[in-house]
Parts: structure tokens; sequence; C-alpha cells
């Protein structure tokens, strides 16, 4: 058991028979009435957010999650395939699972797999990853001093908004928590 008063941000907690990771969360002491904490929590199994409210010292069950290193082999219809580093056993998870991750995953990348007992909750990426660009228009030259953007199309189909200079073939960084640009890789 964990005190609600001792919420960190990535804290997996079991709250009403889910799963649920603390996004978010602030630490209210109103003038008149008793503290709590506001959160907010993501499903880890629905990929579903909620915001929730705890009396403050409340005590809920930690989840313990293992991340185990897999790397990802490949699409097999509706499914996608990984394998144990350590112990090449293969897992196959359906796409509506990790329908947000696929917008970053290619072949042979390593990530890790969240499990909670024998369930596979799903895909945490690395922070950034690095993708080649396949389709962006030209940029054109001397239009840098707005600093404007346009849209680029990286090889798992995702499209991002990158400055001007970027061109096809060229190698990005992309921020895997909200699908931004970093930078040339």
């Amino acid at each position: 058991m964990i005190s609600v008063n001792d919420f960190k941000t990535g804290l997996t907690i079991e709250v009403e028979g889910g799963i649920w990771q603390v996004i978010e969360f602030q630490h209210v002491k109103p003038g008149k009435g008793a503290a709590f904490v506001r959160s907010k929590l993501r499903n880890l199994r629905t990929g579903a957010i909620q915001e929730k409210t705890f009396r403050a010292g409340e005590k809920v069950s930690k989840a313990h999650i293992d991340n185990r290193k897999m790397q990802y082999l490949y699409a097999s219809g509706d499914n996608h395939v990984f394998m144990d580093n350590e112990t090449y056993d293969q897992i196959e998870l359906p796409s509506k699972q990790i329908e947000y991750e696929l917008k970053f995953l290619k072949e042979n990348m390593d990530v890790s797999i969240m499990m909670f007992q024998t369930e596979t909750l799903g895909v945490q990426l690395p922070t950034t990853v690095t993708l080649e660009v396949t389709e962006t228009e030209p940029g054109i030259k001397g239009d840098t001093a707005s600093g404007g953007t346009k849209p680029a199309t990286v090889e798992t189909g995702l499209v991002v908004q990158v400055p001007f200079f970027v061109n096809e073939g060229d190698k990005l960084i992309i921020n895997t928590s909200d699908g931004s640009y970093v930078s040339r890789g």
C-alpha cells in the first residue's frame, strides 16, 4: 500500500480493479475543509485518461509492473510480434492495444514491454526515436526568416511539422510523448 501523498509521475497503482499510471498530480490544501490530491491517471489496459480526486493520506495499492526489454520484429496481420532479447520468447500484441506506439515503431527497434503478473499491458517507447523522412515539400531558399514549418511524413507514416530546411531522406529525432520534431539525426 502507498499513500496518495507519495504520488510521483509515472507511479503505477491499482484502483477499482484497474491498473493506472499517474500522469499528473497536485496536492490541494483549501482554506476550508480537508486537504486532497487531484490526479490525472492513465488506464494501462485501455489507454483511457481519467481525473480522480483522493483524500489526503488515503492508501492505494501499488501495482508492480515489470518492464521486459524486447525487440519489435514485424507485423503479422492485425498483430505485432515482439521477441524477448534474453529468452527469445515471442509475444503478439493486437494493433488496437498499441495504436499510438505504432506511429514510432520500426522493425528491429528495442522497446520495453510492460507486464503486470502474466498480462501484457503495452509498449513503453524510448523518449525519442530516429525516423527517416519519406515525403515532404522541398524547402524554398531564403524562406527561413519567418521560422515557419511544413508537414513531413516519416517512414512509419507519422506526419510531423518540421522546419523548411528538412528534405526527403533526412533522419529526424522525434519526441515520442507528443510526436514533435526535436532535431535532425
